[in-house]
């Protein structure tokens, strides 16, 4: 809203008439789930009501179901601010991601599909406990598990399907923030903070730094996978090696710290929505910082 002030309106839509950031937008509307049959069309309603130039989403199922339906937003001339189909598949689905890491020549952490596979690597010792198992298709770190024994992992992979189990890696972790113009697809703003803590799989606390490394890294990555616009990416530093873990194709929860650090993505794509390259900034931000997240509380009166 900052940015877009006098020059625009940040127009929000939820399910729910709970959601709080709601009634920080300019306007917003109330619409049916993304599963619901009719989402696409209430969207693509609403951008016709309020002459919407550009659409993002900061949830992981929106992003793949936006992208299926790109050709209809491109026929009303309507931007959607992400990634492509095929590389929003590939990075939601973490062995794709991995294996694709892999291919590229990029290292990440070990991760497996198959148990006989962790079996047999934990019994050669080229794997070591502890691991972590999740959903192989999962979002927002939901049902994560740190497990230290077999019995444990047996269990897991006895009630849930469609599990990736990956090594554990005993370093340092990485938020990165960066920005892909949407135009010239050229890399635009890095930021790197370092996590202090994490709670619900989000970045509770981080500090900014510099490192010219990791951001020629970061760089060539994102330029090498293709992505576009606003990405999170997770990686792990271990013995001067860094690891990709994981990327997110959109704002990640911690993009608050890069803006007020100095990295200013809305500014970005207020430029690419008027036809606009941005130039490169990268690095421009302010080391040391530090972000800490709380809680807010907002009250309303309900209407009769």
């Amino acid at each position: 809203k900052e940015n877009f002030q006098g020059r625009g309106n940040i127009i929000c839509t939820d399910m729910s008439n709970l959601a709080p950031a709601l009634y920080e937008a300019d306007k917003y509307y109330v619409t049916s789930s993304i599963q619901e049959n009719n989402y696409i069309n209430n969207i693509l309603n609403i951008c016709k009501e309020e002459n919407i130039k550009g659409v993002l989403s900061l949830i992981d199922p929106e992003l793949k179901l936006l992208a299926e339906h790109k050709h209809l937003f491109d026929a009303k001339n309507i931007i959607l601010l992400q990634s492509t189909l095929d590389i929003i598949d590939t990075s939601f689905n973490k062995y794709n991601f991995y294996k694709t890491v892999i291919k590229k020549g990029y290292k990440s952490q070990k991760s497996y599909i198959n148990l006989d596979d962790v079996k047999k690597d934990l019994n050669q010792s080229n794997l070591h406990f502890p691991l972590f198992v999740k959903p192989n298709l999962g979002s927002a770190s939901l049902n994560i598990s740190k497990v230290g024994d077999e019995k444990t992992l047996n269990s897991l992979f006895k009630n849930h399907d469609d599990l990736i189990v990956q090594e554990f890696i005993d370093g340092n972790e990485y938020g990165v923030d960066v920005y892909i113009d949407l135009i010239s697809k050229e890399v635009i703003s890095i930021f790197i903070k370092q996590k202090i803590k994490m709670r619900a799989g989000e970045t509770d606390k981080s500090i900014a730094i510099k490192d010219q490394k990791l951001m020629d890294l970061i760089s060539e990555f994102v330029e090498d996978i293709g992505y576009i616009g606003q990405v999170d990416i997770d990686v792990f530093h271990r013995n001067g090696e860094y690891y990709i873990s994981e990327v997110n194709p959109r704002f990640g929860g911690g993009y608050p710290h890069a803006y007020e650090a100095g990295c200013n993505f809305p500014k970005y794509i207020l430029n690419n929505l008027n036809g606009i390259s941005n130039k490169p900034e990268i690095g421009n931000y302010e080391e040391g910082t530090i972000m800490m997240k709380y809680n807010e509380l907002k009250f309303m009166r309900k209407e009769v």
